[in-house]
């Protein structure tokens, strides 16, 4: 795929980005190396690859789930505008 000045005039548009009649060739160049490497890693097999979400391994840290403080009832809700029975009272909003 090549991209030429009008194809980075038309992307520029859609970004809304300001690009001077002197940049375009500049920039066409750059998109067509980037698009050339994309091409590039795509011809890699990736079939044996595990789907990752990061680039470094990295393992969850885990704690007990402890209750540490509880039946707070009453601390949570003394800020609170309305409250009824240690609830939160808010106004109906769908009708």
């Amino acid at each position: 795929m090549s991209v030429d000045q009008n194809t980075v005039r038309h992307i520029a548009r859609l970004a809304r980005i300001a690009v001077r009649d002197d940049e375009l060739e500049h920039l066409a160049s750059e998109l067509n190396s980037i698009l050339d490497w994309v091409e590039q890693l795509g011809e890699l097999d990736t079939s044996d690859v595990e789907p990752m979400t990061s680039a470094v391994e990295t393992t969850m840290k885990m704690r007990e789930d402890d209750v540490t403080v509880g039946n707070m009832q009453d601390e949570v809700t003394r800020n609170a505008p309305a409250s009824e029975d240690g609830f939160f009272v808010v106004p109906k909003v769908v009708e």
